[in-house]
């Protein structure tokens, strides 16, 4: 069986020179980071999309009770156009009190869709289970489905889940360590010593020696005025400046469930010779139809007939030379008429082998 695959070719420098980036494309400060809300709450307006699970009745009560609506005990509702709905959403650094961010609304129950619902006050919590911030809204849902009266169901997306922008309002501002002790620590997005060495080397040169210090692979750490006032421009001043990152690591990623193979500029192979060549077996059922002869008594069956075809492909064999770059590898493997599908097993009979110089990376 062969594959529909997809090749791409991770270039990481262009004519031979890698390209300079900003620090803040590079790293980011320790300890400013976004926070995780989390919060339960009711979609209303559904139409006849809604929950029948018994805590979504339960909330309904609770919530009728508190606006005064006296309602006697053990009674369910059993309301259709209510949902009972999970709320989530991501607090970023430096949002203040009165700014709003964006929320996710997601059914807990089995209603059907929340499309054309609103979301009623719902407070948000943060770990330590304080209230940072209030949302309500009306649900934007991508997803759409439709069912008929003969049980069949039509279902585009999800629409059991939706989006509110700007739903949340926020309450309370989370502390975070951009103004705390006599210095901050660039936590780099990709650790790399070559990386690390060159920002702090690049820090260095334009505020001073000595300002800067790499920690390891991941961290640098950089002195920094206590003042605010001076702290602030100082970090802009950092954050602009430009450095050549460290080259990525040779490394092919095979994504399994898309067929999609990755190979990274640095992939080297040492010398190898490789045999490639396809066995391909096929066996087709052809049934008949066994007639009895008339007044015989007999019955009517069905006889399959196999038929097995096997085809055995020319095996054929090519040689990696010493130090063989990438489109070597390609261009070998496509003159033998090898399919991209068959490029993943020959890349893991290589570094069998160990004769692929890289790392091979299946997810």
């Amino acid at each position: 069986m062969k594959f529909r695959v997809f090749i791409a070719f991770a270039l990481l420098v262009s004519s031979g020179l890698a390209c300079a980036e900003r620090v803040k494309d590079l790293a980011s400060i320790a300890g400013v980071r976004s926070n995780q809300l989390i919060g339960y709450g009711l979609v209303v307006g559904l139409n006849g999309t809604g929950d029948k699970t018994k805590f979504t009745g339960q909330s309904l009560r609770n919530m009728l009770v508190e606006m005064g609506i006296n309602i006697p005990p053990g009674t369910d509702p059993k309301s259709k156009n209510v949902a009972a709905v999970s709320v989530h959403a991501d607090l970023p650094p430096f949002v203040k009190p009165g700014q709003t961010i964006d929320i996710t609304v997601s059914s807990l129950g089995d209603a059907k869709s929340l499309r054309g619902g609103s979301l009623l006050m719902t407070p948000l919590k943060g770990a330590d289970g304080q209230i940072y911030a209030m949302a309500q809204g009306n649900l934007i849902v991508g997803g759409f489905g439709a069912d008929a009266a003969d049980g069949s169901r039509l279902t585009v997306n999800i629409p059991s889940a939706g989006r509110v922008p700007n739903g949340a309002t926020v309450e309370r501002a989370v502390r975070n360590a951009l103004n705390v002790g006599d210095s901050i620590i660039l936590n780099l997005h990709s650790p790399d010593f070559t990386t690390a060495s060159r920002l702090s080397d690049a820090i260095n040169h334009t505020l001073g020696k000595n300002t800067a210090f790499s920690m390891d692979a991941s961290s640098v750490k950089v002195n920094a005025p206590r003042d605010p006032n001076q702290r602030v421009p100082f970090m802009s001043l950092i954050e602009n400046l430009e450095l050549n990152p460290g080259e990525a690591p040779a490394r092919v990623v095979v994504n399994s469930r898309s067929g999609t193979i990755v190979i990274g500029q640095h992939v080297r192979v040492s010398p190898a010779a490789v045999t490639h060549g396809n066995l391909s077996v096929t066996i087709s059922a052809n049934p008949e139809v066994s007639q009895p002869e008339p007044f015989s008594q007999g019955q009517t069956v069905v006889t399959p007939n196999y038929n097995i075809n096997i085809t055995e492909e020319n095996s054929r064999m090519f040689v990696f030379n010493p130090g063989v770059s990438l489109d070597e590898i390609v261009r070998a493997v496509n003159q033998v008429g090898a399919a991209p599908g068959d490029l993943v097993a020959i890349l893991e009979a290589l570094k069998q082998a160990g004769a692929l110089k890289a790392d091979l990376v299946v997810i």
